[in-house]
């Protein structure tokens, strides 16, 4: 984009806006850098991160990225084998530690399926580095200062200056207190010269022996080290080299551990800078309450209440600005100071915003169109050094906006043709419209001239609009009226202001014929408009009623469905609580029965599964089964002795051997006889029978329709234990050897189900977790 056009409609000023909620010095740069862009691809992908940074500040407030600094000047160094200071180490530490914590922070909103567009593969462009991390977070502070964890070198030699301090401090003690204090100008110890002393009178500065280190201004004081701690001092600043020796083995250590990896260091930082501007954007628009543009499929400009950013959003007025959908050229008339030049501007600038990535103040679903370019001419220009007129400063634009535009470009101009004689500006405007027109750019431009209200209304894709204007308080409205010319308010403006009544008649006889005709016609098209949204929001208010009409209707027909079934449901409801009461009885009983095999009493295992089984297929589901077809289709069955069916419970074939009073149909299955009810099985068609003399041979093969693995996760518990149990009884049955139950990390409820199922069920053999790469303590792997 033009730099003109980004200073007239004010772009920087947003900028500086979005700058306020930046961190990262890399974030301010790219923020400078930030344009319009022309590419449709691109101006989607900058939308997009700004909708998932947007979509974050919602669900997490922010993304969180730390406070860095710009890497470059260590990266220059450290190629050209130089070291660096804590500080400097520091920084990269900064930019480490935040790579690791946001990884982290993408993989949480991942793990809870917060969908993004952009910003999970902006993500994985961060390389995380957990062993450099680690060392530079154990070596330095955030302020640079070399940690005692950083060797154990430099933790020993911290210990005994601490332990020389204190020594030092003890016997300085005795010179500071009792007899000796009468020798000093004041009890304290000082340092100088890095080293402890006291202030001696100096009538006594050979009391103590030692070294005189410095004197006061007035030669009253002598600041001694005494003869008693000269030993300890020396000691003690032996112990300081040796500190700092250790410092700086450390860093440069931390230098050559950090020089190969900058490159990827100075990348992350390039990201994280991203995620900043990304924050940045997504927190500007929270603040003026923004939506996320969407790019016209046509080319059109469709914007629903928009408001100029950088006006004070309790004064401003919302319009729909509309262009490129039947008309390319919209001309807008009205009294001066009524709001058109600023309708200029929010277009303009509401474009370059969406162009940039941003999200604009406009409602939802409000289309942009990407031009290449936005070519502006507003404003009085006149330039006394360059010796140019304001017309020939407007001519001057115009003429280099011809030479540039294309059918992708938008062009805003003010006051076209002003600045000079006006039917000469007027015949000018034209030309210049019809010329731009040749380029099938869309245009907006503003004018004071009749002529061009009657070329707007003669010519294909060319509209009318205007700034209302309420005759009564004689105020601009600023509201935008396209379809309708601006009528010139001169007369009854100082007709109510009350000027003399022949002075007014006098001004409108000397109108031309042509002039009074285009005020007629355009008092009657606002006088229809009014009439025409009189007409709108009576129409809205029936349409109103008859909504809550329909909305009272559609609440009783749910009430009459509700009290259809609401006698069929309580049924269930009362007849599943007396299954459960039952079933926690019998459970009680299965495990008494496990006790007593346990104890060495042989139960059979089918009398268990069928006992179970039975007790499950008591219960009825409360809410209404759905396929009823297939319900219609398996009743229509004729189940009789001697079929053979297929277990859908437990996917096996079997023959039917007898039916109960209670409707249920006894199969074998193997070796097994358990208990159906007809909606659980199927009719076998064409099963091959075998013949009756021949022996019955009972063969475990696995079903093909039973998986090897069961997935628990995203279950409630008690859901997730029923299956699981249903399941081992049909592995079981199928002949599996070996399962895996797949329950997933979470909150560890329902792996410790798992467990504790397992544990209990004598079938099951032995039990463990998965390997690290089958899912780990994720899965657990059963031998039955």
């Amino acid at each position: 984009m033009n730099n003109k056009a980004l200073k007239v409609l004010e772009f920087d000023k947003i900028k500086a806006e979005i700058a306020k909620y930046l961190i990262t010095t890399r974030g301010k740069t790219l923020l400078k850098k930030l344009m319009p862009m022309s590419v449709e691809s691109i101006v989607q992908r900058l939308i997009d991160q700004t909708k998932d940074g947007a979509d974050i500040v919602r669900i997490k407030g922010e993304i969180p990225v730390r406070k860095l600094a710009d890497l470059h000047d260590q990266a220059n160094r450290l190629k050209k084998d130089g070291n660096l200071n804590g500080t400097e180490l520091a920084a990269i530490g900064q930019v480490l530690q935040n790579t690791s914590e946001l990884k982290e922070f993408f993989e949480d909103l991942k793990d809870n399926q917060v969908e993004l567009r952009q910003l999970y593969d902006l993500n994985d462009d961060l390389i995380n580095n957990p062993e450099l991390t680690r060392r530079i977070a154990r070596s330095l502070d955030d302020t640079g200062r070399v940690l005692d964890t950083a060797s154990d070198d430099l933790k020993y030699i911290r210990s005994h200056i601490n332990k020389l301090n204190d020594e030092i401090r003890q016997t300085m003690a005795q010179f500071t207190r009792g007899k000796n204090t009468k020798y000093l100008t004041e009890a304290l110890v000082t340092l100088r010269d890095d080293r402890f002393v006291i202030p001696v009178k100096a009538e006594y500065k050979a009391k103590f022996g030692g070294v005189v280190h410095d004197q006061s201004a007035s030669g009253q004081t002598f600041y001694i080290e005494p003869q008693a701690v000269v030993g300890m001092n020396n000691q003690l600043h032996e112990a300081k080299l040796s500190e700092k020796s250790e410092e700086i083995r450390i860093l440069n250590n931390l230098s050559d551990m950090v020089r190969p990896e900058i490159d990827e260091i100075v990348k992350n930082n390039e990201v994280l800078a991203q995620f900043d501007l990304i924050n940045a954007k997504a927190k500007y628009a929270k603040e003026i309450k923004a939506t996320e543009p969407i790019i016209s499929d046509n080319h059109v400009v469709d914007l629903e209440q928009a408001k100029h950013p950088l006006i004070d959003p309790d004064k401003v007025v919302a319009n729909d600005i509309r262009l490129g959908d039947g008309y390319r050229t919209m001309l807008i008339t009205g009294p001066n100071t009524g709001g058109k030049t600023i309708t200029m501007k929010t277009l303009g600038l509401i474009q370059l915003m969406a162009q940039a990535g941003l999200f604009i103040p406009a409602r939802e679903a409000s289309e942009i169109a990407v031009f290449d370019e936005v070519f502006v001419d507003i404003g009085d220009e006149q330039s006394i050094e360059q010796n140019l007129s304001t017309f020939s400063s407007h001519m001057d634009n115009i003429i280099n906006i011809i030479h540039k535009v294309s059918e992708h470009s938008l062009v805003l101009i003010d006051e076209l043709g002003a600045g000079t004689d006006p039917q000469e500006g007027a015949a000018i405007a034209i030309a210049v419209l019809e010329k731009l027109a040749t380029s099938k750019a869309d245009i907006m431009a503003t004018t004071h001239y009749p002529e061009l209200k009657i070329f707007a209304y003669n010519t294909p894709e060319t509209i009318n609009a205007s700034m209302e204007f309420d005759d009564k308080s004689l105020r601009p409205t600023y509201r935008l009226l396209i379809g309708i010319p601006g009528a010139s308010n001169a007369f009854n403006i100082a007709a109510r202001l009350g000027m003399d009544k022949s002075v007014v008649d006098r001004g409108q006889a000397l109108m031309d014929g042509e002039s009074q005709d285009l005020n007629n016609m355009i008092a009657d098209l606002e006088n229809r408009r009014k009439e025409f949204e009189q007409k709108n929001d009576q129409l809205k208010i029936q349409l109103s009623k008859n909504k809550d009409i329909q909305t009272d209707f559609e609440k009783k027909s749910d009430a009459l469905d509700k009290s259809k079934n609401s006698e069929i449901q309580a049924a269930k409801v009362r007849a599943n609580q007396i299954v459960a009461k039952a079933k926690k009885e019998s459970e009680k009983i299965i495990d008494k029965l496990h006790k007593m095999e346990q104890d060495g009493v042989a139960i059979k295992e089918d009398q268990i599964i069928s006992a179970k089984t039975n007790l499950k297929n008591l219960h009825q589901d409360e809410a209404i089964k759905k396929n009823k077809v297939l319900r219609r289709n398996k009743r229509r069955q004729a189940l009789k002795v001697g079929d053979s069916v297929k277990t859908l419970t437990y996917d096996q074939i079997g023959t039917i051997v007898r039916k109960n009073k209670d409707n249920e149909y006894e199969v074998q299955l193997g070796i097994l006889k358990m208990k159906f009810s007809a909606d659980e099985l199927e009719k076998v068609q064409n099963a091959e029978q075998e013949p009756e003399k021949k022996p019955t041979m009972v063969r475990r093969t696995k079903s093909t329709g039973l998986s090897s693995k069961l997935d628990l996760r995203g279950k409630r518990y008690e859901e997730a234990m029923t299956e699981l149990d249903q399941y081992i009884d049909s592995a079981l049955l199928a002949g599996y050897n070996q399962v895996t139950i797949v329950h997933g990390f979470g909150t560890g409820v329902i792996r410790k189900g798992v467990t504790n199922y397992l544990q209990r069920n004598p079938r099951v053999k032995s039990f463990g977790y998965a390997p690290a790469s089958s899912g780990g303590s994720g899965a657990t792997i059963v031998d039955l």
